[in-house]
């Protein structure tokens, strides 16, 4: 049996993709408390996705929308899959943390702010699964835009996503930008 070489680079992108899911689902976290979410954008689903960023860039950005959500979305399109990772609202029961600016934990959720512990976790979570990335060799960026559109379609609206996409070509089409 022969496999070509676009087969066998398509089926790296996912098997990358799942490990970085794997890797971010298993990165430490505050307090031991898992929060943390996953989902793999191809295909159709992917073309959605860049044109719900280009729907938000024109919403909130007017002229300049080009400059960073139409960027953007020109390069989920590019890319070869997207993974996204986000985390769930929660608080960490946390007395004279500060961290949030709110004193505490109580104070954080009477104000209806996010624990800051939450963006710790995600952080590290991103940062796992780029390492799988890296060592697979495979071009990535990670987008806050990506995260933005994703929190706006029905993939989680009450997680904050953060997303990275992934490519394997023979140039890496996130560099040009």
């Amino acid at each position: 049996m022969l496999y070509t070489g676009e087969e066998m680079e398509q089926t790296a992108v996912m098997t990358t993709a799942a490990r970085m899911c794997a890797a971010a689902r298993t990165a430490p976290k505050t307090r031991h408390i898992d929060g943390i979410h996953t989902l793999v954008v191809t295909g159709d689903e992917k073309e959605a996705l860049a044109a719900k960023m280009e729907e938000f860039g024109r919403a909130h950005f007017a002229d300049d929308w080009q400059h960073w959500y139409g960027r953007d979305a020109g390069n989920v399109r590019a890319a070869d899959a997207v993974v996204l990772i986000g985390i769930e609202k929660g608080y960490r029961g946390l007395k004279e943390c500060n961290f949030c600016d709110f004193g505490d934990c109580s104070g954080c959720r009477a104000a209806g702010g996010n624990c800051a512990y939450i963006y710790v976790d995600l952080g590290i979570a991103l940062s796992s699964a780029a390492v799988i990335a890296n060592l697979d060799l495979t071009d990535t960026r990670i987008y806050a835009s990506i995260g933005k559109a994703a929190g706006e379609m029905a993939y989680g609206k009450e997680y904050k996503w953060l997303g990275i996409a992934l490519s394997v070509a023979g140039k890496d089409p996130f560099f040009d930008r």
